[in-house]
């Protein structure tokens, strides 16, 4: 993926000139942006939740319907479920991490966003990302992964979570795969093992 915008895109070229996050934020969100479908079942773009000073930085997949509602990532059931194993490890996740997702609109009945709404929003989240200037990025799920890093998307998760990485792209930022929170849902024998990726990721921190 390129994570362009296109030439035409004078409102998305603004957007990613801005040098201050909460200013980014606040345009994006009040934006009204149409690059792809999903705008148009959208009732907020859902541009994150946390603090963008943290050292952490999450990417998960899509809002979900309460997100939607709300206005904010992972406030949903996978987002609470999040919440609490982060405390688990010490963490608090609106304190020491910012939350966004890979689109910042729901796709219909929750399903996996599709390579060109992921394309759309891509330029946005890799923004955010230089902005926030993490020390490390947590991709919560194969999503993340696939459309952050495409040459790995032939590895297999279950391979990947807990084994932090680098990439030439994000200097200065180690990387590190979870288990998005609604697969742990629909498998909670994973917990433990999620519970131990929280560790690594402290431990990156120390």
């Amino acid at each position: 993926m390129s994570g362009q915008l296109g030439l035409f895109d004078t409102g998305g070229r603004e957007l990613l000139d801005l040098t201050d996050y909460r200013e980014f934020r606040r345009r994006l969100a009040a934006s009204d942006c149409t690059r792809c479908d999903l705008c148009r079942g959208r009732t907020h773009i859902v541009v994150d939740r946390g603090n963008p000073e943290a050292r952490i930085m999450a990417v998960g997949e899509g809002p979900g319907a309460e997100e939607d509602a709300r206005g904010l990532a992972f406030v949903g059931r996978g987002g609470r479920l999040f919440d609490r194993l982060m405390e688990g490890g010490g963490f608090d996740t609106n304190r020491d991490l910012l939350i966004a997702n890979v689109v910042k609109c729901r796709p219909p009945e929750n399903r996996v966003p599709q390579a060109r709404e992921a394309e759309a929003c891509l330029p946005f989240l890799l923004h955010q990302i230089r902005l926030v200037k993490p020390e490390v990025l947590v991709l919560l799920g194969a999503t993340a992964l696939r459309f952050l890093f495409p040459y790995r998307k032939r590895d297999a998760l279950r391979d990947l979570v807990g084994k932090p990485f680098t990439d030439p792209g994000f200097p200065g930022t180690r990387i590190v795969v979870f288990y998005h929170p609604a697969f742990l849902l629909r498998d909670p024998r994973k917990l433990p093992e999620a519970a131990e990726h929280i560790r690594v990721l402290a431990g990156l921190l120390a």
